[in-house]
C-alpha cells in the first residue's frame, strides 16, 4: 500500500514503465474528444461535480482514457466531496507517474499514467486511513471497465 512518503520518493524517482504508448499530437485529438485532449494532453482540469464518474458506484476497473491501461480500482474509490473521482490507491504501483507540479502558484504533485503520460489529476495526503491517500482524478481521463480482462483487451 503506497502512503505519501512513497508518493514523494516516487515522484522524485519514478518506477520505469511497463510499456509505452506514443502518439502525435494530430493522432491524440483525432481520438480523444476536446474535454479529454485538454485534460489528458495539455494538463486541464474538467470543472467540479461536472464528470461521468463523480459518484458512479459501478464495479469494475478504471482505465486510462488514452491508452486502455488499468489504473485505479473501485474497491478503491470513495466520496471526497470534492467534486472528482477520489482513489485511495493505484491499482499497481508501476501504472501510475507522480511528478511535481508548481503551476498556478501553488506546488502539488499531479498523477500521469505511466504509459502515455496522460494527465489523470492530483493526490493529497489527506485521505482515509490507511493510505491517506486522495488520488483526485479527472472522470475526462478514464472509463470504467466492467471486467479486468475488458481493460487487457483495450490496450
Amino acid at each position: 500500500m503506497q502512503t505519501w512518503n512513497d508518493v514523494i520518493r516516487l515522484a522524485n524517482h519514478p518506477l520505469p514503465s511497463p510499456r509505452r504508448v506514443e502518439k502525435t499530437d494530430a493522432e491524440w485529438k483525432a481520438q480523444l474528444t476536446p474535454e479529454q485532449y485538454h485534460v489528458t494532453r495539455q494538463h486541464g482540469t474538467e470543472r467540479a461535480f461536472t464528470g461521468e464518474y463523480c459518484e458512479a458506484h459501478e464495479a469494475g476497473l478504471y482505465a486510462c482514457i488514452c491508452c486502455g491501461t488499468p489504473l485505479y480500482d473501485s474497491r478503491t474509490k470513495f466520496e471526497s466531496g470534492t467534486g472528482w473521482p477520489s482513489f485511495t490507491q493505484p491499482v499497481d504501483e508501476s501504472a501510475i507517474r507522480y511528478k511535481k507540479d508548481t503551476s498556478y502558484g501553488m506546488v502539488r504533485v499531479e498523477v500521469l499514467c505511466n504509459v502515455c503520460d496522460a494527465h489523470q489529476g492530483h493526490v493529497f495526503p489527506d485521505g482515509p486511513a490507511p493510505s491517506g491517500l486522495r488520488l483526485c482524478i479527472n472522470s475526462a481521463s478514464i472509463k470504467l471497465v466492467s471486467e479486468p480482462k475488458e481493460a487487457a483487451a483495450a490496450k
